[in-house]
């Protein structure tokens, strides 16, 4: 019984059962400090508890997966790892280090897929690393868990507990990377994001040299803060959130830019508003205002204001890089000239400025903060846009430097639409700085996924050139990383930084920042500023409103453009 009610009256037996098992509770250290049954530590809120994941490939390098049965009651349906489940509270589980796990991971085998701890006592575990998530499933079940996962390589028959899973499969490299990217025969399938966080965090920079899998020893527990369970579509709220907002938003833009009389300034300042977009930071100011005060229509002003400015600053962006193509368009000085697009960008910047103190909706009072706030803005990305600059020329640009560079170039508005969006909410000052942190971080997860994005996309899906930071030079957190890992990159240092190369010298040189690390350190980075964002939104009062600001959050984290 939880509050007073049974949630497990509507489940299978079976699955009501094992609800009654003691997992263990812990801190986020991974400390045990206590016990709770599945069922408590499951439903509502849910507890922090241990929890492993048996990852099993055979001797060829297939992997094994599995439904979850339908019948289960957190999760059904989805697809996952070989094994999955929680040490109880035994003598032979509650243990510290791998050995109590490593018995809870034989015993949950021999049920779940029928390998005999005969067979399994055979076995070498290799303990690679732990990460800590939370994921709801619907408005009663949650999983909030310390992952340890578990590498095995072996031949081994498998006969399935039908109540636990419903089917399984062997999955070769190519297969592996259609499920986790939702391709073919698995477009309509769930997949399980304690999966994909393994596949991201763990498998992916390695496969398919299972030795070097086999090798992995990652002391840091992995905060990869609250997943969706569909990680590849942003959320049904967010999306209705993103739609209803984004046509008033571009009214007032197309209205604002409709000042421009002078008709081919006029056709360059709108150019790169007809190649789409979500126009997440147009929106965002609105969705922050409903999430901590009250919104009216001065929001979609600000917001206009703040994406017209934004796209001011990609436009001298584009000549600066001479980058030809963005969102799937001309660059404006290809489309039109260098010296028509400088003059849009100035124009852009002004109307800016211009729509806000036109504004019925924004107060004298509010008026002054918010040219501050967008002012400051303006002034960071330059300074970040010129540290970037000045990177190509350096011998030396540090982890500090780069992250210093985003938090302006790209962060600052991300950071600047949050404060303001909560200003015109008359929300109080602490809430004001609360959402700037919030937007400071969503910001460097943005910048840090893009550049991933980068280097894994393809040209057509990014609207940009796939792979343009590392021909170009860019000194990404990526490069410095790889850079400072002291190893013989070859290929990558064949490509980096030589204008342009062949698509095979540029995926061997993917393949040297997988090697290194580079890619997957990135990552890691993305998601800690990931889960500061989340922390954010934890000091709020919880509302839908709040709820799609963690869709958004979330969302960074697979989003394009």
């Amino acid at each position: 019984m939880v509050d007073g009610d049974n949630p497990l009256g509507k489940h299978n037996f079976t699955q009501e059962e094992m609800m009654s098992e003691m997992c263990l509770l812990v801190n986020k250290k991974d400390e045990v400090i206590g016990t709770k049954s599945k069922l408590h530590c499951h439903h509502g809120k849910g507890d922090r508890h241990r929890a492993f994941s048996v990852v099993l490939f055979d001797m060829e390098g297939r992997m094994l997966v599995q439904q979850r049965s339908k019948q289960k009651i957190t999760f059904p349906g989805v697809w996952a790892n070989a094994c999955c489940s929680h040490p109880l509270d035994t003598n032979d589980e509650n243990i510290e280090g791998s050995e109590g796990i490593i018995n809870a991971a034989k015993r949950k085998l021999e049920q779940e897929l029928g390998i005999p701890i005969l067979i399994t006592n055979k076995w070498n575990f290799n303990f690679i690393g732990r990460f800590e998530y939370s994921c709801r499933w619907d408005d009663e079940w949650i999983e909030r868990e310390i992952d340890h996962v578990l590498i095995v390589q072996a031949n081994t028959d498998v006969n399935i507990n039908k109540n636990e899973i419903n089917r399984i499969t062997w999955l070769d490299e190519s297969e592996i990377c259609e499920m986790i990217e939702n391709r073919g025969e698995w477009a309509s399938e769930l997949i399980a994001p304690w999966f994909r966080m393994i596949w991201n965090h763990y498998l992916e920079p390695k496969y398919p040299n299972i030795d070097l899998i086999l090798d992995i020893r990652d002391d840091e527990i992995i905060n990869c803060g609250e997943l969706m369970i569909k990680m590849e579509k942003p959320g049904l709220m967010l999306m209705e959130a993103l739609s209803e907002h984004k046509i008033k938003v571009e009214e007032e833009i197309m209205l604002s830019l409709s000042k421009m009389e002078q008709k081919r300034l006029h056709g360059a300042m709108v150019h790169l508003f007809t190649g789409g977009g979500k126009r997440l930071r147009a929106i965002l100011p609105r969705l922050v205002g409903e999430a901590v005060g009250v919104a009216n229509d001065g929001h979609y002003t600000l917001g206009a204001s703040i994406e017209i400015i934004h796209n001011f600053t990609l436009i001298h962006d584009d000549i600066i890089d001479q980058d030809p193509i963005r969102r799937g368009l001309d660059a404006v000085h290809v489309a039109y000239d260098d010296a028509t697009a400088i003059n849009a960008g100035d124009a852009m910047l002004a109307v800016g400025f211009e729509i806000l103190a036109e504004s019925p909706d924004i107060s004298g009072d509010n008026l002054r903060y918010l040219v501050t706030a967008i002012g400051e803005m303006v002034r960071r990305v330059a300074e970040g846009q010129q540290e970037d600059i000045e990177f190509e020329n350096r011998e030396i640009v540090t982890e500090e430097d780069y992250i210093s560079m985003i938090a302006g170039k790209t962060s600052a508005m991300f950071e600047t639409c949050a404060r303001t969006g909560a200003i015109l909410s008359e929300a109080d000052k602490e809430t004001e700085n609360n959402m700037a942190k919030w937007g400071l971080n969503l910001g460097l997860c943005f910048q840090l996924m893009d550049d991933l994005i980068d280097i894994t996309g393809d040209t057509v899906t990014l609207g940009k050139p796939a792979g343009s930071d590392i021909v170009q030079g860019k000194m990404t957190l990526i490069a410095i990383h790889a850079m400072k890992s002291g190893l013989d990159l070859e290929n990558f240092k064949k490509v980096f930084g030589h204008g342009s190369c062949h698509d095979t010298e540029l995926l061997e040189a993917v393949k040297d920042l997988r090697k290194s690390g580079s890619i997957e350190y990135a990552r890691k980075k993305a998601m800690h500023h990931h889960s500061i964002a989340h922390e954010c939104l934890d000091k709020l009062i919880q509302s839908p409103q709040v709820d799609i600001l963690r869709e958004l959050t979330d969302y960074q984290l697979i989003r394009i453009n």
